[in-house]
């Protein structure tokens, strides 16, 4: 399953790279359809993508507060508090003109993917020499018996394809890149991608080798970090430092929400499918209204489901995997329309793109619908309307 998502990963990346270069401005999967496949299309990738913006917040808000709990499991019980507390402060960072730029938003990002390879080299090297930690799993979630059915295996394949969103925030911000924007942006998604695909199947190939398994209490990235770092030895603080970047990237991760959602929301507005409310700029120069939106519906979403990323991630990834397939489905289109050179490679591999997460979209409603994919669902048309 993982190899099959990290396959995935690499067909959206090298696609959306296309779309990246065609349309050097904002907007993502909504410019992509709004100018090749019509009105209709395009509302339902803006539609998508706004969903996925707040599912991004509350599900990367409760993955990082996850991260601490796990480390502090006294905090446990004040899970939601602290989730909701992350949400405000992004909130009003966002509304003071916080940017993404900066010492701020660089040393957290670089240091998870360092303590992260680490930690993934550490526990790779002691699997290879015969002496691979075991996992000590407190209050493992309930598994299923029997045989394992290609259903199952489709529901495992949908959750691990959550992995795929963050793809889409680069081309919905290509604007804020350095000039040249289009080929900075692409860049960014190639390394974006290299890096996601060796930390994905090194951790599920350390899962399996560790026998870590979900918990209620713990996620699987700490018992992996106290696999490679065990209590006791010299290097013990090596696992708080995994736990401490975890939740600042996941609230970065939050944060890129924050970016896209005001952003996505203005250009629908000046196309004027949203109010007009959402192209106001405040004193900050942000999108304010669309920021405290954003904070709302993030913030409803956080109390309904307790904070629980296992909850909430069965409403992932059907927004986001409905706008890939849209904006793909928008450059094959473009490609017919222009033939530039080389135009019918570039065709085929986005018609590859848009054809692959069309059979995931239909694998996560499938699978996901009685979850509660089923809200997501219904939002969208609401939304569209």
């Amino acid at each position: 399953i993982s190899i099959a998502i990290a396959v995935l990963l690499t067909i959206v990346v090298l696609s959306y790279s296309q779309g990246v270069k065609a349309y050097a401005s904002s907007g993502g999967s909504y410019v992509f359809a709004r100018e090749n496949l019509g009105t209709f299309p395009a509302l339902l990738a803006g539609a998508a993508l706004l969903t996925d913006y707040v599912l991004t917040v509350a599900v990367s808000v409760a993955a990082g507060v996850f991260a601490l709990t796990s480390a502090a499991p006294s905090l446990a019980s004040h899970q939601l508090a602290l989730a909701l507390a992350c949400v405000v402060v992004l909130t009003v960072g966002n509304l003071r003109g916080v940017r993404e730029s900066g010492l701020l938003f660089a040393f957290p990002t670089y240091g998870f993917i360092v303590m992260l390879y680490l930690t993934l080299g550490i526990g790779v090297t002691k699997c290879a020499v015969g002496s691979c930690p075991v996992a000590d799993v407190h209050h493992p979630l309930v598994a299923g018996t029997g045989t394992i059915t290609v259903f199952a295996l489709l529901k495992a394949f949908s959750s691990g394809a959550a992995a795929l969103t963050g793809v889409e925030s680069i081309s919905n911000g290509v604007t804020a890149f350095r000039r040249p924007q289009a080929q900075n942006a692409a860049r960014t998604l190639y390394a974006m991608g290299a890096i996601a695909i060796t930390l994905f199947i090194a951790t599920s190939w350390l899962a399996v080798q560790m026998h870590a398994r979900p918990s209620s209490t713990e996620s699987v990235l700490s018992q992996i970090a106290r696999g490679s770092f065990p209590a006791g030895s010299p290097g013990s603080v090596g696992y708080y430092l995994v736990q401490a970047f975890t939740l600042a990237i996941l609230v970065l991760a939050a944060n890129t929400s924050y970016q896209g959602f005001p952003r996505l929301a203005a250009l629908l507005s000046h196309d004027r499918f949203l109010p007009s409310q959402f192209v106001n700029l405040g004193d900050r120069l942000a999108y304010s209204n669309g920021i405290l939106v954003l904070a709302g519906l993030a913030t409803g979403l956080l109390i309904a489901f307790r904070a629980n990323v296992n909850s909430l991630i069965h409403l992932y990834v059907i927004g986001v995997f409905t706008a890939f397939t849209l904006a793909q489905a928008g450059m094959v289109r473009h490609w017919h329309k222009t033939q530039e050179p080389g135009w019918r490679r570039r065709a085929a591999l986005n018609a590859l793109g848009a054809a692959t997460t069309a059979l995931v979209t239909a694998i996560v409603v499938a699978t996901k619908f009685l979850d509660g994919a089923w809200m997501v669902i219904v939002a969208m048309p609401v939304l569209i309307l």
